[in-house]
């Protein structure tokens, strides 16, 4: 196995299984907590984020299919997406192209929070494209939610994103507009997100 990516929560394999090149992602231990009740989170953590997965898959969003979940090694066994990460390839595409990226970023976004799902941590890393279709990664901070305060964070997050790492500043209204296409909810969470801006901006000011 080969170590591609080491984060606060786990470690990301490269292997192979059953002739697969796969993604192997495994929980790290955690040695300040108490070993029973690391044991027991990392578990329910790899547990929670293989059946946001599932879910996300049923809303019709594309995920990496899962071919095996490890709950007591606390590993999810992965398609590998030999694809482009949005992050490293929006930039030097043609507005047409971007505007057509940002357009499924939105339906995909409405296809989860209108079936209370929140990534938690919607950023252009965690995209790929690969043979013309989107695939949203790492559901490891995501959860369970129909409220509009979580799904504004999961687009404010996005919109921050956008903003530090990308030069067209159209993208994110791109995105919005057809994630109020796809969910009849979507003026709501909108104005959340401007209530979470705004709230940002004034926790810099005191500060």
């Amino acid at each position: 196995m080969e170590v591609i990516k080491r984060g606060a929560e786990a470690i990301i394999y490269l292997a192979e299984w059953h002739g697969r090149k796969v993604i192997i992602k495994k929980r790290v231990k955690k040695s300040y907590r108490i070993k029973e009740i690391d044991e027991r989170i990392r578990e329910q953590r790899t547990k929670k984020e293989a059946l946001l997965m599932m879910a996300a898959r049923k809303a019709g969003v594309s995920v990496p299919i899962i071919y095996d979940l490890k709950v007591k090694d606390k590993e999810i066994v992965m398609q590998y997406l030999e694809g482009q990460r949005i992050k490293d390839v929006i930039d030097e595409k043609s507005e047409k192209w971007q505007r057509k990226i940002c357009h499924e970023i939105g339906k995909s976004i409405a296809n989860l929070h209108k079936n209370g799902i929140i990534h938690g941590d919607i950023t252009t890393s965690n995209m790929i494209w690969m043979k013309n279709k989107m695939y949203f990664i790492d559901f490891g901070l995501g959860m369970k939610s129909k409220e509009n305060e979580d799904r504004g964070v999961d687009l404010h997050l996005l919109m921050e994103a956008f903003k530090a790492a990308h030069k067209n500043k159209n993208l994110f209204q791109w995105v919005v507009e057809t994630y109020e296409k796809n969910f009849d909810g979507a003026k709501d969470v909108i104005k959340k997100v401007e209530e979470i801006a705004r709230r940002g901006r004034y926790m810099r000011r005191i500060s």
